[in-house]
C-alpha cells in the first residue's frame, strides 16, 4: 500500500493536477506549511499529489529497501499506479496532470516523462540525476559510496549496464512532453552536467526544454532573488500545461 497527500482546489473541477516528488530517495512527504503549493492550490486551480513511493523512509525498514540497486524502476512504476488512480477520480482533470521533483525527485520526474508521456502534461526537474552512471561519477567524493549503496556500485560492469539503462538521459528521445529544468551552476551533490547532458539531449530529439540555471547557487536555491525567479517561472510553465 502507498500513502499520498492530496490538495485539492475550491470548486467542483475537474481540476489539473501536480504530481510533486520528495527528493533523498529516503525522504518522506510529511504535511506542512508550503507557500508554493498553496499557490498552485489557490491560484493556479491545481491539485497537488505528494506521493510517498516505495523507498520513502517512515515505513519501515523493508519498504525503505524495496526500490535499492535493481529495483529502482518499481518507484517508478509507483508513479503509473498512482496515474491510474489519479484518472478514475472525476474531480481531477487527467487530460492536464504534471509531475515535478528535486533532486531524486528531479530524477523521478524525468523517469516518469520516459514511462508515463502520454498520461502526462509536462514536468519539472529540479536538480535530478540524468544518468546514474555519470552522476554517480562526477558527485562529491564523500557521498560516492553511500550513494553506490542505494543505486548501485556503477564500476561493477553488470551494474554499470543496468543503471545506464534506466537513465533518463538514455532515453531522452522519449521525452515528448514540455519539460522545465532548474539548476544550480555551483551544484556539488548532483553537477550541473547532469543537467545540461540532459538539456541538450531531448533539444538534439526535438523536444522542448526550458532551462533555468542560476550561477550562483548550489543544490538548491537559497537566496531570495533566485528562488523568486524559480517560482515565477515554475508557475508560468505550469499555467501553460494547464491550458
Amino acid at each position: 500500500m502507498l500513502s499520498a497527500y492530496v490538495y485539492r482546489p475550491q470548486g467542483a473541477g475537474p481540476s489539473p493536477v501536480v504530481i510533486y516528488v520528495h527528493g533523498g530517495p529516503e525522504d518522506q512527504y510529511r504535511p506542512g506549511w508550503d507557500p508554493f503549493v498553496q499557490f498552485l492550490v489557490r491560484e493556479l486551480g491545481y491539485a497537488v499529489v505528494a506521493p510517498n513511493v516505495r523507498g520513502s523512509s517512515g515505513y519501515g525498514r523493508s519498504f525503505l529497501a524495496l526500490d535499492n540497486g535493481v529495483l529502482r524502476e518499481d518507484a517508478v512504476r509507483d508513479i503509473g499506479s498512482l496515474l491510474v488512480w489519479i484518472g478514475v477520480q472525476p474531480a481531477f482533470d487527467r487530460q492536464h496532470v504534471a509531475i515535478m521533483g528535486a533532486s531524486y525527485g528531479g530524477y523521478m520526474a524525468l523517469a516518469s516523462l520516459v514511462s508515463y508521456g502520454e498520461r502526462l502534461s509536462g514536468g519539472i526537474d529540479a536538480m535530478g540525476i540524468s544518468n546514474f552512471v555519470t552522476f554517480l561519477r562526477n558527485t562529491s567524493a564523500y557521498r560516492q559510496d553511500l550513494r553506490r549503496e542505494e543505486y548501485g556500485d556503477e564500476r561493477d560492469p553488470t551494474m554499470r549496464v543496468f543503471l545506464d539503462r534506466i537513465s533518463p538521459l538514455t532515453n531522452a528521445s522519449r521525452i515528448n512532453k514540455p519539460v522545465l529544468v532548474v539548476q544550480g551552476r555551483n551544484d556539488a551533490r548532483v553537477p550541473a552536467s547532469e543537467s545540461e547532458q540532459l538539456v541538450w539531449r531531448v533539444r538534439a530529439a526535438g523536444g522542448e526544454v526550458w532551462y533555468l540555471v542560476a550561477k550562483d547557487e548550489g543544490h538548491g536555491f537559497r537566496k531570495k532573488a533566485n528562488e523568486d525567479t524559480y517560482l515565477q517561472t515554475a508557475a508560468a510553465f505550469l499555467t501553460r500545461l494547464a491550458k
